[in-house]
C-alpha cells in the first residue's frame, strides 16, 4: 500500500538555541505578610481585683506599723518614739505624805470635844510654825534654843522646852526630859486633809527606832484617836525599857501626838520623861491636855 506523503518536518540543531515557548512570570512589588492575630480579649474584673489587691496590701502594711508605733509609745511611755525618753516624773512629796494618802470617803469619826474648851493658865509656849501652844512649865525647864532633826523623818523641833538629866553620860552626850513641838509635812500640796492614824503611828515608830537606845522593848499604854484643843489628833503614848553604858536612866515615859491643824503640815507634840525623873510623869497628860490650836 501506499502512505499519504507528510509535510516536511523541521529539524532541531542541536546546538542552536531553544526558542520553545514555556512558563512565563511577571515582575511585581512582593506582597505584605499577615498582620498579626488580635490580642484575645482583656478580663477587666480580674485587672480591678489585682489592683484592689495591692491597695489593701500597701493598707494593711501602713496599720500593722501605725500599730508597732503605738505599741511602742504606751510601752515605753514616750509620747513620740523618735524622740529619747523624757526624763522620769520625781515623786517631790514629803515622805509622810507618800507613807500616808489622804484619807478618802467619810474619815471615823473623832470623840466629842469638851464644849467650851476649858480655859488654861499660866505661861505658855507657841509655835506659830505648828500652828498650836501648850503649857510652859517651870525650872528646872528652860526654853529649847536649837533645830533637832532626829530620825529617818527628819522631824525639825524647833520650839519647846528641855533640862539635862545626865550631864555627858557617854563622854560627851548630854541626856534630857524634853517637850517639843514641830510642823511636819504630812499631805500633798494641794490636800488639807491628813491621814492622822497613819502618820501619828510613823512618827511614833520613828521616834523609838531612831531616839533611843537599840534594843528596847515598848510598854504601849495608849494608841488611839483624840481630840486636843477641839482639832483630830493621834496620840501614842509609851514606856520604853532599855539599857545604855554609862546611862542610869533605863527606861522613859514618851508621848508622840499628831494634831491635824487644817494645814499640809500636821502639829507634832513629842513629850520625854526619862525613869530617873519620874516626878514629872505628870506632865505628860497635863501638857496633853493644854495644847490649843492658834
Amino acid at each position: 500500500m501506499s502512505a499519504e506523503p507528510q509535510p516536511p518536518s523541521r529539524s532541531r540543531s542541536s546546538s542552536g538555541p531553544d526558542w520553545s515557548a514555556g512558563a512565563v512570570t511577571r515582575l511585581s512589588t512582593p506582597a505584605a505578610p499577615p498582620p498579626p492575630p488580635p490580642p484575645p480579649p482583656t478580663d477587666r474584673g480580674r485587672a480591678d481585683r489585682h489592683r484592689l489587691w495591692l491597695f489593701g496590701g500597701a493598707a494593711a502594711a501602713v496599720l500593722a506599723v501605725g500599730l508597732v508605733v503605738v505599741l511602742a509609745m504606751v510601752l515605753s511611755g514616750n509620747p513620740d518614739p523618735f524622740r529619747p525618753n523624757p526624763d522620769p516624773v520625781v515623786d517631790a512629796r514629803p515622805p509622810l505624805a507618800k507613807l500616808c494618802p489622804a484619807p478618802t470617803g467619810s474619815p471615823p469619826a473623832d470623840p466629842a470635844p469638851a464644849d467650851p474648851l476649858p480655859p488654861v493658865s499660866g505661861n505658855r509656849t507657841v509655835d506659830t510654825e505648828a500652828g498650836i501652844s501648850y503649857r510652859a512649865y517651870d525650872a528646872p525647864w528652860q526654853p529649847w534654843n536649837a533645830v533637832w532633826s532626829a530620825g529617818t523623818l527628819e522631824v525639825p523641833y524647833k520650839v519647846g522646852q528641855h533640862f539635862v538629866t545626865e550631864r555627858q553620860y557617854n563622854g560627851f552626850s548630854d541626856y534630857h526630859a524634853s517637850i517639843l513641838s514641830a510642823a511636819v509635812p504630812a499631805a500633798d500640796n494641794d490636800a488639807l486633809s491628813v491621814n492622822i492614824e497613819c502618820v501619828g503611828r510613823q512618827v511614833a515608830a520613828d521616834v523609838r527606832a531612831e531616839y533611843y537606845p537599840q534594843p528596847n522593848r515598848m510598854e504601849l499604854l495608849r494608841d488611839e484617836r483624840a481630840v486636843l484643843g477641839g482639832r483630830p489628833a493621834w496620840v501614842t503614848v509609851f514606856r520604853l525599857h532599855f539599857t545604855q553604858p554609862g546611862l542610869q536612866a533605863t527606861d522613859e515615859l514618851a508621848a508622840v501626838a499628831l494634831i491635824d491643824v487644817g494645814r499640809p503640815t500636821a502639829a507634832i507634840l513629842y513629850i520625854s520623861i526619862p525613869g530617873t525623873h519620874r516626878q514629872y510623869d505628870y506632865m505628860v497628860d497635863d501638857a496633853l491636855a493644854s495644847v490649843r490650836p492658834l
